[in-house]
C-alpha cells in the first residue's frame, strides 16, 4: 500500500514555495508506484518580481526531461502566469506554437524548457497541482470499464477525460471538466494518469496519496491471487540454473539486438516478473500495448515474448527461438514505422527494449546500463498496471497509431536530446585484468571517461572494488563492476567472464594486463619462478583471451583485445629470462589470436611499455630492488635511470599506456590487428625490427 512520506519537521524548514515544490516532487518520485521514472510533473503558483521590480504571479513547473525523484530547484521553470492564462480563451493551438509561446513566458531564458503539460497546470485555478502515473490509477484508466469503476470508487468527485495526447487540447479539456464539476477533487486521464491539487503543497501531496490509496484498496479487494494473469502455467528454473542459462543467452541476445547500434543488456528475475512470464495470459497481455504513454520511448509499444517451455530445459531451442524472435520483432517494428511515419521521422533502433522468457525472467536493452534499467523499471510498472486492470475488467491500451504518435512525438523525443552526446566507447563493455593496479585502474578510468562500461577484474578484489566505486560515484551507478579473478585459475576466469555477460550482456574490449615480475640470474632461476611467470603472464593471458574470444564469437559483432606486454617482449633483459620469455609468449599469442580472429571481426594488438613505476604493485615490490641491483644503482634512483636511458629523455606513466590501449581499441585503428606499439620513450635496444 502506498503511504505518505511527508515529514512535517523537514517541510517546516523549507524557505520558499519553490523549495516546497522540490520537496514534494522528490517525495512523489521516490515511490515508482506513484510516478514513473522521468514521468509526471508538478507545479506551484507563487508571487515574485520581474526584471523591473514589479510584483507578478509566477508558476513554477517541472522542466522537460527531468525526473521528479532527483530534481533540484534549477530544473524547474518559472513562467509569468498572466502571460500564460490568455491561452485558455483560444480554441486550438499546435505543439510548435505552444512551445514557442511558452518560451516568451519564461521569467529566465536560462531555465529549462517547461514540461509538455505546462498548460494543464496553468489552466487549473489551484496553487499546487500534481500530475502522476500511479499504478493503481492507471489500472483503472487502462481497464475497459474504467469510467464505471471510477464512479464506484470516487462517486462525483472525479472528472474523466478521454485519451488525448498531452498538449493544448488535453489541458483545456481538463480545465473545462473541472470547472463544470464543483465537486471535483481529481482528474482521471484515460490510458494515462492522475491529476490532483491542493491549497498548500502538503495538502496537494496528501490528496495524491489519498486518491491512490482509495484505488489500491478497491483493486486489492478484487484481486484473486491464484488467478492473477490467468494463473501460472509453468515454473521458473531454480536461480543457479537461471544464471547459468542467462550467461549463455546474454551474448547471443546482445549480438542480435546490436545490428544498428550496440546495446547494453540487463536482466531481471524479480518475483512479479517471473509471475507474469510464467502465466497463462502473460503473452496475450504483453502484446496489447503500453500501459502508459510515458513508457513508449523506453519500452516501445510491445515487448518480445518468447514462448519457451522451461520444463524442457532445452537451451538450444531457446537460443533459436531468440534469434528468430528478435529478427521477426525487428522486421515487424520496421513495418510498424512504415505504416505510421510522417515525413521527416527518423526510425529509432528496431531492437526490442524488453524481452520476456518463461522460466527465466526479463532482459532489457538500452544504450547504457542506466537506460536498460529504465526500460526494466517501466515494465515493472506495466506488469503492476496489467495486474490491476485485469482484476477490474479487460486491459486496454493505446491504438497503434496513438502509440506511434507518442513514441515519435517531437516533444517527447526532445527529452532524449538533453542527454550528453555519445562518445567513442559509448555502448561498449571493457574487461580489464589487473584492473586495480596502476595501468589497469588508469585504463578503466580512461575508458569510462569515453563512454564505456568496465569490468574491473583483479585478484585484489578490495582494490578492484575501490576503483569501481570511484568510477560509479563520478559517472553514475552501473558504469563499473568489480570481479575477483585469479588469471591462473580456469574456473575463476570462466566465472568472471560469465559475470560480465550477466552484468552487461557481453564484452567488446578485453585488456589483458594482469601481471607480475621476478628477477634472477639465469642459472639461479628456479623452476618455481619460471612456472610462476609462465602461469600468470602466459597461461593467464591465454585463459582470459580464450573465454573472451568465445563470448565475442557468440555476440557476432566483432571485438578488440589489447595485450599489455613489455619492452622485454622483444628485448632480452638481463636477469629476467623467465619474465622476458613469458612476455614474448604474450605478444606472439596475441598475433596467433589475431590471425584466427580476423574472420570474426576480432582485432588483437599489443602495447609494449617500459618502467611504469607510478602506482604499480610490481614496482613497489621486491622487483624494484632486484632491478636496481641488476643495474648497480639504488632503488630510489631507478626512475631517473630509466628516464635517462630513453631516446626522448622522458618517464612513462600509466596514463600514457592507457592512451595507447584506447587507441588500439578505438575506431582510429579499425584496420589494424596483430600489431605492437612501443610506449617506452624510445629504448633503442627494444626498437622493433
Amino acid at each position: 500500500m502506498i503511504r505518505s512520506l511527508w515529514d512535517r519537521d523537514q517541510a517546516d524548514h523549507l524557505q520558499s514555495g519553490l523549495e516546497e515544490l522540490v520537496y514534494r516532487s522528490n517525495l512523489i518520485g521516490a515511490d515508482r508506484r506513484v510516478c514513473n521514472w522521468g514521468g509526471g510533473n508538478t507545479s506551484t503558483k507563487t508571487k515574485g518580481t520581474d526584471f523591473r521590480g514589479r510584483e507578478i504571479d509566477i508558476m513554477w513547473v517541472k522542466g522537460s526531461g527531468s525526473d521528479l525523484a532527483t530534481m533540484k530547484a534549477h530544473q524547474f521553470t518559472g513562467l509569468r502566469l498572466d502571460d500564460v492564462l490568455p491561452l485558455l480563451a483560444r480554441e486550438e493551438m499546435s505543439d510548435e506554437e505552444m512551445v514557442a509561446y511558452l518560451a516568451h513566458c519564461m521569467i529566465d531564458s536560462k531555465h529549462p524548457r517547461p514540461s509538455i503539460e505546462t498548460l494543464l497546470h496553468a489552466f487549473l485555478p489551484f496553487p499546487h497541482v500534481d500530475h502522476t502515473h500511479p499504478d493503481a490509477i492507471i489500472s483503472i484508466c487502462c481497464a475497459d470499464n474504467g469510467r464505471e469503476v471510477a464512479r464506484e470508487i470516487f462517486g462525483d468527485r472525479f472528472v474523466w477525460v478521454p485519451y488525448v495526447r498531452p498538449g493544448f487540447t488535453l489541458s483545456k479539456m481538463i480545465a473545462e471538466g473541472v470547472a463544470q464539476n464543483p465537486q471535483a477533487e481529481l482528474v482521471l486521464m484515460e490510458k494515462h494518469g492522475l491529476v490532483t491539487w491542493g491549497e498548500t503543497s502538503e495538502l496537494c501531496y496528501a490528496k495524491t496519496i489519498a486518491v491512490i490509496q482509495e484505488a489500491e484498496r478497491f483493486i486489492e479487494a478484487r484481486v484473486q491471487k491464484d488467478q492473477v494473469f490467468g494463473g501460472q502455467v509453468c515454473e521458473s528454473l531454480p536461480e543457479p540454473e537461471r544464471k547459468e542459462v542467462l550467461a549463455q543467452l546474454m551474448p547471443l541476445i546482445r549480438g542480435a539486438v546490436s545490428g544498428q547500434k550496440r546495446m547494453i543488456l540487463t536482466f531481471d528475475d524479480a518475483q512479479d516478473v517471473l509471475a507474469f512470464v510464467n502465466s497463462k495470459e502473460g503473452k496475450t497481455l504483453s502484446q496489447i500495448g503500453a500501459a502508459c504513454p510515458d513508457h513508449l520511448v523506453h519500452t516501445k509499444m510491445v515487448p518480445l515474448f518468447v514462448e519457451w517451455d522451461p520444463a524442457t530445459r532445452d537451451v538450444g531451442v531457446l537460443k533459436q527461438q531468440l534469434r528468430d524472435g528478435i529478427d521477426r520483432y525487428q522486421r515487424e517494428y520496421q513495418a510498424y514505422f512504415e505504416r505510421n511515419h510522417s515525413e521527416g521521422d527518423q526510425m529509432s533502433e528496431t531492437a526490442p527494449r524488453v524481452i520476456l522468457i518463461p522460466g527465466i525472467g526479463m532482459i532489457n536493452t538500452g544504450k547504457s546500463w542506466a537506460a536498460s534499467k529504465v526500460s526494466g523499471a517501466l515494465y515493472h510498472r506495466a506488469i503492476a498496471v496489467m495486474r490491476g486492470a485485469t482484476a477490474l475488467g479487460d486491459f486496454v491500451s493505446l491504438s497503434e497509431q496513438e502509440s506511434y504518435l507518442v513514441e515519435y512525438w517531437p516533444l517527447e523525443l526532445y527529452k532524449l536530446t538533453l542527454a550528453p552526446p555519445e562518445a567513442e566507447f559509448s555502448r561498449q563493455v571493457v574487461f580489464v585484468t589487473g584492473g586495480a593496479g596502476g595501468i589497469g585502474s588508469e585504463t578503466c578510468r580512461s575508458f569510462v571517461a569515453q563512454g564505456a562500461h568496465v569490468v574491473v577484474a583483479d585478484l585484489n578484489i578490495d582494490g578492484a572494488r575501490q576503483v569501481a566505486d570511484e568510477i560509479n560515484a563520478r559517472y553514475g551507478d552501473g558504469r563499473a563492476i568489480a570481479v575477483k579473478m585469479d588469471v591462473t585459475r580456469e574456473e575463476e576466469v570462466v566465472a568472471a567472464l560469465k559475470e560480465a555477460a550477466l552484468a552487461y550482456g557481453g564484452i567488446d574490449v578485453v585488456v589483458n594486463n594482469a601481471g607480475l615480475a621476478t628477477s634472477s640470474p639465469f642459472d639461479e632461476t628456479t623452476l618455481q619462478e619460471w612456472e610462476l611467470n609462465i602461469s600468470v603472464l602466459g597461461t593467464g593471458y591465454f585463459l582470459v583471451a580464450r573465454e573472451a574470444f568465445k563470448q565475442m564469437k557468440a555476440q557476432g559483432i566483432g571485438g578488440n583485445m589489447v595485450f599489455v606486454g613489455s619492452k622485454n617482449s622483444v628485448y632480452a633483459g638481463k636477469n629476467v629470462s623467465a619474465y622476458s620469455s613469458a612476455k614474448a609468449l604474450e605478444v606472439h599469442l596475441a598475433r596467433c589470436i589475431a590471425a584466427e580472429g580476423g574472420e570474426y571481426g576480432i582485432r588483437v594488438n599489443s602495447i609494449l611499455p617500459d618502467a611504469i613505476l607510478q602506482g604499480s604493485a610490481i614496482w613497489n615490490s621486491s622487483w624494484r630492488n632486484e632491478r636496481a641491483a641488476a643495474y648497480g644503482i639504488k632503488p630510489d634512483e631507478l626512475e631517473e635511470y630509466y628516464r635517462k636511458r630513453t631516446t626522448l629523455l622522458v618517464n612513462i606513466y600509466p596514463k600514457d599506456i592507457a592512451e595507447g590501449i584506447l587507441f588500439f581499441a578505438s575506431s582510429r585503428s579499425e584496420k589494424t590487428t596483430g600489431c605492437m606499439l612501443t610506449i617506452d620513450g624510445g629504448v633503442q635496444a627494444a626498437f622493433t625490427r
